[in-house]
């Protein structure tokens, strides 16, 4: 099977050998699970079509047979459903309107209004001014209230209901009386800051909501500002600097010292380090020699490279990991909340009992304004308050707690995932290891490690900085140093010629030396070879170490039931090690960065519910894949903004930490929700029956909202 990437998605061969493209629409307007059911079906309805609707990303994932069908028709089904709809340019993430932005401007014309509506209707000694309050609710219910009128009416047009509905019904029901009552000059209370606060409440509670879901394409877009923009071509014996987009295989490019690799290539000339971390997250740079592969947005450490070009624009690795990224976000189970999922059921009933109520107590003979205030009563107690305020409160005052903690929890969605997390898949470098050389063992003559932190006192390679920072900064008189790129480095150090390299495979080396050299190679470490005078005096085993937390973290992991599995792009034997120290039993080594997501989705078919832990842009598809992502702070932008959670100064310790508060968060959350359902379970028929006011129903349901806060402040004294 084959398949070309193009400007809006992928064209392939299915097995049945017919042509198929594959398109992600970007689709607006959707506000819970039955708005992206009611989607997906229509899409499915057209002939050649299979569609995923993906809530939590607003997207459309589309895979259709474009000789039957077209993305216009595409978009124009999605519009007829009635949302927006729009294919993907390569800045639509940037481009695409933040609808929190919108949200809170609505909800800072709701919040004032409501606190004076409020202050009018129930203060003791303040003047009612019942006109007033007509003024100051109708700008509540008719602006800031509109996405929930305008979800309503869309439903409704379906012949569905949704918690929307609820709303825009109740809110609507008491301000409509109540004008009808003021007009009327009836006596009675007036339920206009009913409409005014639920308005309020509920509209804080999707303003909540939207400012985490405004950041859904976050990672995609940390990974499209990763890599270089211009690169240096060599041609006709003379150099001339090209957009990268200018690039064509078989082009050379000359690299210098501290740039980055424009894009894939293989080297023709040279030889250097290259610093790989932000594509693999291994901290050693890897020695490149002619004949060996590069990849775009890698760093050239110190040598000049000639670089023949390979692979170009969504062809290279660093695009494939965005590719990767966006793939798994798409694959990832729509959000469904447990109010919806409650709510299918919950509103219809509700909306039928207010209409029962009114035809009830009209058909027992009783005035048409005894019958309105029973059904008023009803759709008022019943009106969703509470469960507006259940997630977000506990979402406000965890992720609050959380960050004193110095853990993010970026989305609701974390905390449901947090429950059943079964395994931890942790990255190695940057995560569970400083990702900084150490020196872990040496042997020889002391002097000889001296000379040679001495003549390495001016190299920024990892190792010799190692080294340097083990036996001190040494001010010695060097001549004729020399720096040779993949090799090492040599000089002439207080009189006496000194060479530092990488101990070289076969070398007979005289114990101990030759001890520490097997030693560091069975354990996956470098080591270093000092000579003086051509004579072998010292060897220096250097390598990555393990946090210090780290085995805490693992030992903290099992007592919360969980698997920890090593994975790691890294050497099989330095991964064993580090294995080995912190008590981690499953280790998958040698994975290159594209393979990474595979491995957890692997995982996952297996049975697992897997927590991805990761710092790097290689991590960043396995951290979406995974059912609950966790990076850690001190990583790249591209594996932070991938998360679901981050933890600020990158201390795997907290890996625990954020599993507990997120699972207390999401009790919380549905204990506040399991109050306001039966809160309604007790009142609704009270209601019905004519023995709570309207009134008093205002006060019950305000009543259930301050239990619900209560309930969530109780998050403040979570501790580790």
């Amino acid at each position: 099977m084959t398949s070309t990437v193009t400007a809006t998605g992928t064209t392939g061969t299915s097995a049945a050998g017919q042509d198929r493209t594959t398109v992600d629409l970007l689709v607006g307007g959707m506000t819970c699970a039955s708005c992206g059911a009611r989607v997906e079906k229509k899409l499915n309805r057209l002939d050649g079509v299979e569609a995923t609707v993906n809530l939590a990303t607003a997207s459309a994932h589309v895979s259709f047979d474009p000789v039957r069908v077209d993305e216009a028709t595409l978009v124009q089904t999605v519009e007829r459903t009635g949302y927006s709809a729009s294919l993907p340019s390569q800045d639509a993430l940037e481009d695409e309107a933040d609808p929190a932005i919108a949200l809170r401007r609505r909800l800072l014309v709701a919040a004032p209004l409501s606190v004076a509506v409020l202050v009018l209707a129930m203060a003791p000694g303040v003047p009612r001014l019942p006109w007033l309050q007509l003024v100051l609710t109708l700008p509540v219910v008719a602006y800031a209230g509109w996405p929930f009128h305008r979800a309503a009416l869309l439903n409704a047009r379906h012949l569905a209901s949704t918690m929307d509905t609820l709303v825009s019904l109740g809110t609507a029901v008491a301000f409509t009386w109540s004008v009808v009552q003021l007009g009327r000059g009836a006596g009675g209370h007036l339920y206009f800051e009913v409409a005014a606060t639920v308005t309020t409440f509920l509209l804080l509670g999707r303003f909540f909501e939207a400012r985490a879901k405004s950041r859904a394409g976050s990672a995609l877009r940390a990974l499209l500002e990763l890599g270089a923009t211009r690169a240096v071509v060599v041609e006709d014996g003379g150099e001339r600097e090209v957009e990268v987009a200018a690039l064509r295989p078989g082009m050379l490019m000359l690299v210098r010292p501290g740039a980055q690799v424009p894009t894939d290539g293989v080297v023709r000339e040279g030889t250097s380090g290259l610093d790989e971390s932000m594509v693999t997250g291994e901290s050693l740079p890897r020695e490149v020699r002619p004949g060996d592969d590069v990849v775009g947005g890698t760093l050239n450490t110190d040598g000049r490279l000639l670089v023949e070009v390979t692979r170009i624009g969504r062809d290279t690795l660093l695009a494939r990991i965005r590719q990767s990224v966006v793939d798994a976000q798409t694959g990832k189970a729509p959000v469904q909340r447990l109010a919806d999922r409650v709510s299918a059921v919950f509103v219809p009933v509700v909306l039928g009992l207010a209409a029962a109520t009114f035809a009830l107590w009209v058909a027992t003979g009783h005035p048409l304004e005894v019958a309105m205030t029973a059904a008023v009563s009803v759709l008022v107690i019943a009106c969703p308050c509470a469960l507006g305020l259940a997630t977000p409160t506990a979402l406000l005052v965890g992720t609050g707690r959380a960050a004193q903690l110095g853990v993010v929890i970026r989305s609701a969605q974390a905390l449901e995932s947090s429950r059943a997390i079964t395994a931890v898949v942790l990255d190695k470098t940057g995560t569970l290891t400083t990702g900084e050389m150490t020196v872990h063992e040496t042997a020889g003559d002391d002097e000889a490690l001296r000379l040679a932190a001495a003549l390495e006192s001016g190299s920024e390679h990892p190792v010799a900085q190692a080294l340097v920072r083990h036996v001190g900064r040494v001010a010695l008189p060097i001549d004729d140093f020399a720096n040779r790129p993949g090799v090492g480095v040599t000089g002439v150090v207080d009189g006496q010629r000194v060479d530092v390299r990488q101990a070289p495979e076969g070398s007979e080396l005289p114990d101990p030396l030759g001890d520490v050299v097997d030693r560091a190679r069975a354990l996956g470490r470098t080591a270093v070879l000092v000579s003086v005078e051509d004579r072998p005096r010292a060897v220096a085993a250097v390598g990555d170490i393990p946090k210090s937390s780290s085995a805490a973290a693992v030992a903290d992991l099992g007592r919360l039931g969980l698997r920890p599995v090593l994975l790691t792009g890294d050497h099989p034997a330095a991964a064993g090690q580090v294995a080995r120290e912190l008590g981690i039993a499953t280790v998958v080594a040698g994975v290159l960065p594209q393979d990474k997501q595979r491995e957890v989705a692997r995982l996952q078919e297996s049975g697992e519910v897997v927590a991805m832990v990761g710092d790097g842009v290689n991590d960043a598809a396995a951290l979406v894949q995974a059912d609950l992502g966790i990076a850690m702070g001190t990583g790249t932008d591209a594996a932070i903004e991938a998360g679901d959670l981050t933890l600020v100064n990158g201390d795997p310790a907290l890996i625990g930490t954020a599993v507990r508060l997120s699972r207390r968060t999401l009790r919380i959350i549905r204990q506040n929700l399991f109050w306001a359902f039966a809160y309604n379970v007790v009142g609704i028929p009270l209601a019905a029956s004519g023995l709570l006011d309207p009134m008093i129903a205002g006060a019950a349901m305000a009543a259930s909202s301050v239990c619900v806060v209560t309930n969530s402040l109780r998050l403040r004294r979570f501790g580790r």
